[in-house]
């Protein structure tokens, strides 16, 4: 099913900023699953990024001398603001952005489902992602070695996912839910402990 991505990506917005409104400031500093970034500062860089064009994009990593970290650090530090609700004012303002550095639409895609993750899986949020776009975003992560290194990492291996219909690859089998399969793909070794296979212990390790 085709489905609109930056329509998908505000609804994933709003259902992710209404989930963490009754956060207490203890909760916000919970480590998030991208390693050294609290909760908090997951949500400061998906509002910087929400904010950056195709113009300001490489003005910014200039002036960063071209370190993406150095530039997700600067966002991150302006975004999070003085307090929480701060942090969660500056997200929720930019809930219909279109605007994005360069980059396939299906990044951002991504970007807003398995970060959002990041943040709800430590913190015990259930969320139901919608599967038609969880199965976009693995169709896209399946071929892409932008950033994060998809590709490689699920070389060799057969993916399938137990809640819709959907497969990738030959090999050793890994299975699970498609969002858990995503959030391998991206990187996330917490999400291997919802996966199955012979094949688990191959992705996990990379």
């Amino acid at each position: 099913m085709a489905i609109d991505v930056w329509s998908t990506i505000h609804a994933e917005r709003r259902a992710l900023a209404a989930d963490l409104e009754s956060l207490s400031d203890a909760q916000w500093g919970t480590p998030s699953l991208c390693e050294g970034w609290t909760v908090r500062d997951v949500l400061a860089h998906m509002t910087g990024t929400a904010k950056v064009s195709l113009g300001s994009f490489f003005p910014k990593l200039i002036a960063s001398g071209f370190s993406l970290t150095k530039l997700q650090g600067k966002d991150i530090a302006r975004e999070r603001g003085s307090s929480p609700a701060e942090t969660l004012a500056n997200f929720k303002a930019i809930e219909r952005s279109t605007s994005s550095p360069p980059g396939p639409k299906d990044t951002w895609l991504g970007e807003a489902l398995v970060h959002a993750e990041d943040i709800r899986r430590p913190l015990g949020i259930k969320h139901g992602y919608p599967t038609d776009a969880a199965v976009r975003v693995a169709d896209f992560y399946k071929g892409s070695n932008l950033v994060i290194g998809a590709k490689k990492r699920v070389a060799g291996l057969q993916l399938q996912a137990t809640d819709t219909d959907w497969t990738h690859g030959d090999g050793p089998g890994v299975s699970g839910p498609i969002m858990a399969l995503v959030m391998a793909m991206a990187g996330r070794k917490e999400a291997i402990a919802d996966l199955a296979g012979p094949g688990a212990e191959t992705l996990s390790s990379r």
